[in-house]
């Protein structure tokens, strides 16, 4: 089967699934590799640290570009004095650090649902070529049409197995995104709490 043939079957509608597929690919391995790699760093070298002072964890958040490490180090440098309000500042630096990884979630939550959608357009489309040759042929033989609805309905058959799992895809990079904000707000609160032990003692 060559590819025009496929083409015949599947319509514009068709093309764009693969191509929604394709980027949705992408995009998802991109961030899992992405959200993989931060969190292995920052495991590594915050988690693992038990830090005195607030010049142990300045100098871990010198030695990385990890932006959790990095929400961090903004925390306890230029933030600490609204302490009160932790959550918002975290909240502030989690979306500027984070913000290619917000718009790509962005766009696989919008894969998901505009391929049932695009699906849908394509058998809408087919059914009306459908009809079209029953109304041009008068009384067309049984295999014909059944070939005809046939190719129709597969644009749905397409954009479900696209949607389902970009979906999933989508939900589980979500709550592992969710999650890097819950860490990034437990250990600024870590951090403050040892530059507050520091301050006192120097007092």
């Amino acid at each position: 089967m060559d590819i025009i043939s496929i083409y015949h079957q599947i319509g514009n509608a068709g093309v764009a699934l693969i191509i929604c597929a394709a980027i949705a690919l992408y995009i998802g391995l991109k961030t899992f590799i992405y959200l993989t790699i931060v969190w292995r760093e920052f495991k590594k070298k915050f988690l693992c640290c038990e830090f005195k002072n607030k010049q142990e964890v300045t100098d871990v958040c010198s030695e990385t570009k990890n932006p959790l490490i990095a929400i961090i180090s903004d925390i306890i440098n230029i933030h600490a004095e609204h302490s009160e309000d932790i959550r918002s500042e975290v909240a502030y630096l989690f979306h500027r650090n984070f913000e290619h990884v917000s718009k790509s979630l962005t766009w696989l939550r919008l894969i998901s649902v505009i391929s049932p959608l695009l699906g849908l357009l394509g058998t809408v489309l087919g059914m009306v070529g459908v009809f079209q040759v029953i109304a041009s042929e008068g009384n067309p033989d049984s295999a014909s049409l059944a070939g005809g609805i046939w190719e129709a309905l597969l644009t749905t058959i397409m954009g479900l197995t696209v949607a389902i799992p970009v979906l999933v895809l989508y939900y589980y990079l979500m709550i592992k995104f969710r999650a890097f904000h819950i860490e990034a707000i437990e250990h600024s609160y870590r951090v403050l709490e040892i530059c507050k032990r520091e301050s006192k003692n120097q007092v």
